[in-house]
């Protein structure tokens, strides 16, 4: 080789390697940016301690444990026959602290890192003087936009829990629970900034005391359809449109995002009807025909799947749960077909009851879920996940917990990795397409 080019060969080495180690992906998000980055808790960008022993599907299998949890709360949705006609907010949230958002709150804006959840209405963060809460606190005095607000206003009658008198006015106030943690917060007003917009006079639950240690450390923000979520809120900016890109599991450096109204929406993607049930207000449901496992559709009675507004039976999309779970009857049969088309012995390990020697991975037969109108086929990401010794690969599902009072499916994140996944709540419709959000 001629030496000069050899030197130029390797001066271009050399400047490429400074340019890309000079490069943090961890840098703070401009806030002239446009999307809103999305980034797994427990990855090396969060602002959460992440362990640093800990494997990532050992996390996985970890927040999957708490899904039962998560699943019998969204039975629990259920519009209250004995109150007004305006939705009850739920109010409640679990410890799923799987993907979060970098939020601006008050004048000037404070930074905080709030959960994403698509099934809970309003947002909520830990205040400064706040007895049990992390050290990242949101400090309502040296805000100029800050406002406080009382028992009169309607929106504190769209709380639940609330603990107003009886005569007169006061703060409004209220306590829920929250997985097997409880807070009690006072309803306020301030900005709120998403990127490059800011929501002036946002309604959030400002939290004075913890009990328990599963409320997410920097507070949640609510995606929901209820009167008090990001989506009511903020319909003037946004029209009721939004969607997401859930980075990977297995993503450290690279996030997804969040973006909020019609533009900059994919022009190509395939839509579902979005469905409103008034027994569960909140959630985003589906109308979930079926699923093939492989080639083979899975013989599953429609009334496992089929969408039943007079009892609040069906499917939803949700951000929180972290892996799909169906009804017994539904996923008994998955399971059974998947096991008919891959090599065993099959062992279980903690959520997962199909697991098998993962040089058969090769064989696993594609999943489909099949909606109206259109058919999702899960890339083998979404529907394995792999031991933490690496030996295993097990189905990433599992049975909804036998102690739910209704039916419901539930299309979980780690089965919408690496997907854009598009919420349109004025034309009722989800859109889903494939998008690399690493």
């Amino acid at each position: 080789m001629d030496v000069k080019f050899a030197t130029a060969l390797i001066v271009l080495y050399v400047i490429c390697l400074s340019k890309s180690s000079a490069f943090d992906p961890c840098a703070s998000q401009p806030d002239d940016s446009s999307d809103l980055n999305v980034i797994p808790i427990f990855s090396k960008c969060s602002p959460f301690n992440p362990p640093k022993t800990d494997s990532w599907d050992n996390r996985i299998m970890s927040m999957a444990s708490k899904d039962p949890a998560r699943v019998k709360y969204l039975s629990t949705l259920v519009e209250k026959k004995t109150v007004s006609s305006a939705p009850i907010a739920s109010g409640q949230a679990f410890n799923i602290g799987n993907y979060v958002v970098r939020v601006k709150i008050g004048t000037p804006g404070q930074l905080m890192f709030m959960v994403l959840d698509t099934s809970t209405d309003e947002a909520f963060v830990p205040c400064s003087d706040c007895t049990g809460c992390s050290n990242t606190t949101f400090s309502p005095k040296v805000s100029t936009s800050f406002g406080p607000l009382d028992c009169s206003v309607p929106q504190c009658g769209q709380v639940r829990g609330l603990s107003c008198p009886a005569i007169g006015s006061g703060a409004c106030s209220f306590n829920q629970s929250y997985a097997d943690s409880s807070f009690s917060a006072t309803l306020v007003q301030d900005s709120l900034r998403l990127a490059t917009v800011i929501i002036p006079k946002y309604s959030f639950g400002c939290i004075n005391a913890i009990s328990g240690a599963s409320i997410p450390a920097q507070g949640l923000l609510g995606l929901g359809r209820g009167p008090l979520s990001l989506v009511s809120q903020s319909g003037s900016l946004y029209s009721g449109v939004f969607s997401y890109c859930l980075p990977s599991f297995k993503s450290y450096y690279f996030s997804g995002s969040l973006k909020l109204g019609p533009v900059g929406q994919p022009k190509s993607i395939r839509t579902t009807p979005l469905l409103r049930n008034p027994h569960r207000p909140s959630l985003y449901y589906v109308n979930f025909t079926g699923i093939s496992v492989g080639r083979v559709l899975v013989p599953v009675p429609s009334e496992y799947l089929a969408f039943d507004p007079n009892t609040g039976s069906g499917t939803i999309i949700d951000s929180g749960t972290v892996i799909t779970r169906f009804v017994e009857p539904v996923y008994s049969a998955v399971r059974e077909e998947f096991r008919k088309q891959v090599t065993g012995p099959f062992s279980s390990i903690g959520a997962f009851d199909t697991c098998f020697v993962k040089t058969y991975e090769t064989l696993a037969p594609e999943i489909t879920l099949h909606f109206t109108g259109l058919d999702l086929k899960l890339p083998l990401e979404n529907s394995l996940i792999h031991s933490s010794a690496g030996s295993l690969a097990c189905l990433a599902m599992a049975a909804a917990p036998n102690n739910v009072n209704s039916v419901l499916n539930v299309i979980a994140n780690f089965q919408q990795q690496n997907l854009r996944i598009l919420f349109d709540t004025v034309n009722n419709k989800v859109g889903i397409a494939r998008e690399v959000c690493n």
